[in-house]
């Protein structure tokens, strides 16, 4: 029987996973799904924002893949120089795909950045996600005003859990500590700003106007900065996402001032230019006034705005990682690839593949990865009978059990599902995330072998 590796049990993995399954070229394929987490799901488990039950619920789509007899999740294996390298991977298994996603955050390039007080949005998503690897930071200790850099869904996101009080976050499987940090109500309020203009924003209307629906919150757009985009303006010409986005911004900017305890203001046409600081912590962000360009572009105009604030949050792109023993085009922060076939020297590697992020950049949303996974499959399918050529091969996981790797197992993962609805019982809430490595390695070692 054929073995394929899957590297990253996220919806990129998983997809790809289910989509191996039903390929009849692959006769009793067996396939492994590798993480170096001990939980699987990925970007489901540790990047949707906790409020979001509905998308959260896909991790049921994914397990059913995952629970599958034919798959075998193998959580806790790095690939890479502390763990298993791609080469090994390649002659344990007949194919190897790598969905390893974009774990880099793309930086300001701006002075100040390094303040204490400035964070990436992902740090604070993992932070409040209960991500292992976390840096254990109290983010909104002692912030009256926080400033989010960036107009996409991961910054409306950080903007509204910012915003929420400590009732509709207890419903969430969000970690206590960061709980009780968020829910005390220190955030007043949030900028959530954009260099370009309205037209520009890569949010989705739902999520934008999620905002609006937040109880003892206030949205302010100003109606100046809206009127700035020629675009704003005029919007027939805007594809009907973007023009339902300049709609909700309109109405809300044309709604007399309220007296809630929490402001949300969003922000246009400005850049930053420099992160103030005072003692060595953020005390502000200045920035420059863009105007627009042609080519949907911006350009400077010299004019500078300074905006208090004692937190900073960057929500402006992602890129890949370079995995040691895999081609890397730093550029485009990808693999090089021909319809998911790594290139190696310009020419296909037999047997490896990407999907996902990696494969072709921070683009698209979570169903995106399903015709992303599809193409690389096709293509793996394609080199079958290349694959199939190296005959039969051991079962893999007993070659890396005796290099000495001892890999979380599906009753592992289940044994830290259980610990987690265990913790939120004892607190009176649902299931609630274990954020630590010893006591997710701990839980995963104690279920049954």
């Amino acid at each position: 029987m054929p073995y394929i590796a899957v590297v990253g049990s996220g919806p990129s993995g998983v997809y790809t996973a289910a989509s191996l399954l039903e390929q009849d070229r692959l006769p009793g394929v067996r396939v492994d799904v590798l993480d170096r987490l001990p939980c699987p799901y990925g970007l489901v488990r540790y990047g949707v924002a906790p409020d979001h039950e509905k998308i959260k619920s896909l991790q049921n789509n994914l397990r059913r893949v995952l629970e599958d007899e034919r798959v075998r999740f193998l959580g806790g294996v790095e690939v890479g120089p502390r763990g298993v390298s791609p080469a090994r991977l390649r002659e344990l298994y007949q194919g190897v795909v790598y969905c390893v996603g974009a774990a880099a955050d793309r930086r300001l390039g701006v002075p100040g950045e390094d303040l204490v007080g400035s964070w990436s949005a992902t740090e604070f998503v993992s932070w409040y996600s209960a991500h292992p690897d976390s840096l254990a930071q109290d983010f909104v200790r002692d912030v009256d005003t926080a400033v989010v850099v960036g107009v996409g869904n991961v910054a409306v996101d950080v903007s509204r859990i910012l915003s929420r009080g400590t009732a509709e976050l207890r419903a969430t499987d969000m970690p206590e500590a960061a709980l009780s940090a968020l829910g005390g109500g220190h955030v007043r309020e949030v900028q959530m700003v954009g260099r370009r203009g309205p037209s520009g924003a890569r949010f989705t209307t739902k999520e934008l106007r999620e905002l609006g629906a937040l109880p003892d919150t206030e949205i302010l757009v100003d109606p100046a900065e809206l009127a700035l985009d020629p675009d704003f303006r005029d919007p027939s010409g805007l594809p009907a996402a973007r023009r339902r986005n300049v709609e909700v911004l309109r109405e809300w900017s044309t709604r007399p001032p309220g007296d809630s305890p929490r402001r949300i203001r969003l922000r246009f046409f400005l850049r930053p230019a420099e992160v103030l600081g005072a003692e060595g912590r953020v005390s502000g962000v200045r920035f420059e006034r863009t105007a627009p360009a042609d080519g949907g572009g911006v350009v400077g105009t010299g004019r500078y705005e300074d905006v208090p604030a004692q937190l900073l949050l960057r929500s402006v792109g992602y890129r890949g990682l370079a995995l040691e023993g895999l081609p890397f085009d730093p550029a485009t922060g990808t693999v090089p690839h021909e319809a998911g076939r790594v290139l190696r020297d310009g020419r296909a590697a037999p047997g490896e593949y990407v999907a996902g992020w990696i494969k072709r950049g921070p683009t698209g949303v979570i169903g995106t990865n399903k015709p992303c996974a599809k193409e690389t499959v096709r293509s793996l399918v394609a080199d079958a009978d290349l694959l199939l050529a190296r005959g039969e091969l051991p079962d893999p996981l007993g070659q890396l059990r005796a290099e000495g790797l001892d890999p979380v197992d599906w009753a592992g993962w289940q044994a830290i599902e259980r610990a987690e609805a265990e913790l939120g019982a004892s607190l009176g809430r649902g299931p609630v995330k274990i954020g630590d490595w010893p006591t997710l390695w701990s839980t995963a070692r104690s279920a049954p072998s």
